[in-house]
């Protein structure tokens, strides 16, 4: 048996992680990938019942398209608002209607296949004017809603005499 390496093996474990950088995120429990699916389906739902109420005729702007976007990052804006000022809401409810309903009803898929179509049939100012147009309408849907919720939400949770800012609980 000349040559052969005559050493013990050690067991091979695991790579070592790197201290410098952070850990991974840890996998969420069943339930609240449960509740996001649902919640993602019956957002989909609602964005194909919208597709198939206002259908973009081949050759159009998406306006369906963008106005579903721009309205789901409003609803994001004013939920988010409520689920973190008013105090200890299910901690479900954030998975459920922001990552799953709200989550499954806007869609950049279709956003990006809308701008490819626009720009490969030489609609170019529409093209980017969809892809420019949802990204700052998006934005601005978004902070309006949370301003907005903001303003209506903090007056009658004084009003209910709860503390406003500060609640939360499970649902960050």
């Amino acid at each position: 048996m000349a040559g052969r390496d005559e050493r013990p093996r050690r067991a091979v474990g695991p790579e070592p992680i790197d201290p410098d950088l952070p850990a991974p995120p840890p996998v969420p429990p069943p339930t609240v990938l449960a509740v996001v699916a649902v919640g993602g389906s019956l957002g989909a739902l609602a964005r194909y019942g919208a597709a198939l109420r206002w259908p973009t005729p081949p050759g159009a702007f998406p306006w369906t398209t963008l106005v579903v976007n721009v309205l789901g990052c409003l609803l994001i804006g004013c939920l988010l608002v409520v689920l973190t000022e008013v105090p200890a809401p299910h901690p479900l409810l954030r998975p459920f209607l922001a990552t799953g309903v709200l989550g499954g009803f806007t869609t950049l898929s279709t956003h990006a296949v809308d701008v490819e179509t626009l720009l490969r049939d030489g609609r170019v100012a529409a093209g980017l004017g969809a892809l420019g147009g949802t990204l700052v309408l998006a934005l601005l849907a978004v902070t309006l809603g949370a301003w907005g919720a903001r303003r209506l939400v903090r007056p009658l949770l004084a009003r209910w005499g709860a503390r406003a800012g500060g609640g939360g609980g499970g649902a960050r």
